[in-house]
């Protein structure tokens, strides 16, 4: 397993770590190739993305009209703070300095041959200073707090490159919601978008999911199936709660990123991907790394750009922005007519959000607009609209009420119903539907929450929140 040091932030100038604020710099590295130096042919390109194609074909970055040039002749591939170039079995070969090479390290100003094509290469590291944007949103992230609008800077100067991210943060942070910013602000916003949840998918069949299978390759294997990586090719692969990947898997994932290519399960044949990772966790993956449940040279070669979500509890000033865009965007706040229902939020109301400390942070803020939404009888949110464990915050410490030992009240018959106020009867009667709806799907799948979560078709986390609230035990539906 690599060293700490030989991974140091000091010696690979293109990982950037941001942790509350700090560094204040990014280092962007890119690549130019000067096609024809020297004569009056001469050409520069510039390069983002960590693996660069050359060859005839038109579906290479570098199309050469050289008869001596293969169709894809060779690849020149980005890994942490140093070039390799790649012949790709050309029938006229690839040249530094005279040597015929298939595979070698690329120093800054040599000069590659291809075929008879002279190619000056130029690294390229850019120092690029941190400022707080001036906006308040970004595709679909929304923050006025000085923390997220340093990310949004950030976002705006990585999301161009081929750069792996990693985002860290507390459930609920707005971790997914990130990646599909960094995809759609990127030259790949035209490509796939494969999402993955390492911790939803049985650990027997993460492997096949990713990389695919051969027919016959396991029992239940009738046909040949690409993996998540192949369908993603020319996009971006978002591997949801990376933390939740097994020892037994980790290595794998790391040929991947350092080969750019996989192996089906039952075959030996790679195959090529062109995919930028990002990844995702809400545990600390230093920790991880300490405690020997995580690999530490997959963890440096995932981290070339770490990026730090923070809890909403730490950037209150964000609540009155979220909670407007959440009215504005929201389907549930849309009337037959196509029509915005609710159209603010009194002042007591906010108040009563500020107060709260949101132990789900923005996705808890989200269910709670939504369900204010099923309960307005005005234009504007109104306190009463609200959850009792949010407007009662003084009395509970802003914690759900299963964590002060309260036990929601079971819902009453129905002539009982019919007793109760509108509003009243209303909630009781959601609250009771969504108790036994997870009861149902639990029995149904005997007690597997990831099962059961797919076939409601709802996040696996806010699947055991629900079952929380309600105090249902998965054991008891096995």
């Amino acid at each position: 397993m690599a060293s700490h040091e030989q991974y140091s932030d000091q010696n690979q100038p293109t990982k950037i770590a941001y942790i509350n604020g700090d560094p204040k710099t990014v280092h962007i590295r890119r690549a130019k190739l000067i096609i024809h130096p020297g004569t009056d042919d001469q050409q520069e390109m510039f390069f983002d993305q960590n693996i660069i194609k050359i060859g005839a074909l038109e579906d290479n970055d570098v199309v050469l009209e050289d008869d001596t040039v293969s169709r894809h002749h060779c690849r020149i591939i980005q890994e942490d703070d140093t070039y390799v170039v790649l012949d790709l079995s050309s029938t006229n070969g690839t040249h530094i300095n005279g040597v015929r090479i298939r595979e070698a390290f690329l120093s800054a100003n040599v000069i590659l041959c291809v075929g008879n094509t002279n190619i000056r290469f130029c690294p390229i590291d850019e120092e690029v200073p941190i400022e707080p944007s001036n906006a308040e949103r970004l595709g679909n992230i929304v923050g006025r707090s000085v923390k997220m609008r340093e990310i949004f800077d950030i976002l705006e100067k990585i999301a161009p490159t081929s750069a792996t991210v990693v985002i860290e943060g507390e459930t609920g942070t707005g971790k997914e919601v990130v990646a599909q910013t960094i995809h759609q602000m990127s030259p790949r916003k035209e490509k796939p978008f494969i999402v993955f949840d390492c911790g939803a998918v049985p650990e027997s069949l993460i492997e096949s999911e990713l990389f695919g299978h051969e027919k016959g390759s396991f029992t239940g294997a009738i046909m040949t199936r690409k993996g998540l990586f192949e369908m993603a090719e020319g996009g971006t692969i978002f591997l949801d709660e990376l933390g939740e990947l097994s020892l037994d898997l980790q290595p794998k994932l790391l040929r991947v990123l350092e080969q750019r290519e996989v192996r089906r399960v039952g075959s030996n044949e790679p195959i090529p991907i062109d995919v930028r990772v990002v990844a995702a966790t809400n545990r600390s993956l230093e920790s991880e790394v300490r405690e020997g449940r995580f690999r530490e040279d997959l963890f440096y070669r995932l981290s070339v750009v770490r990026i730090f979500l923070p809890a909403l509890r730490e950037r209150n000033e964000d609540i009155p922005l979220l909670t407007t865009h959440f009215l504005e965007t929201m389907d549930c706040n849309v009337d037959f007519d196509g029509n915005q229902r609710l159209r603010g939020i009194v002042p007591s109301a906010l108040q009563a959000l500020n107060r709260y400390k949101w132990p789900g942070n923005v996705r808890e803020l989200a269910n709670v607009v939504e369900r204010a939404c099923s309960f307005a009888e005005t234009e504007m949110l109104q306190l009463d609209d609200l959850p009792d464990y949010i407007t009662q915050t003084g009395a509970t410490n802003g914690l759900l009420p299963e964590a002060t030992g309260e036990r929601w009240t079971h819902v009453p018959s129905k002539s009982q119903l019919q007793e109760e106020p509108f509003k009243e009867a209303k909630e009781k009667w959601i609250s009771s539907f969504e108790r036994d709806y997870i009861a149902e799907l639990l029995g149904r799948h005997g007690g597997n929450i990831s099962q059961a979560a797919r076939e409601a078709d709802i996040d696996r986390k806010y699947f055991r929140k629900l079952m929380t609230k309600y105090d249902i035990d998965a054991d008891e539906h096995s």
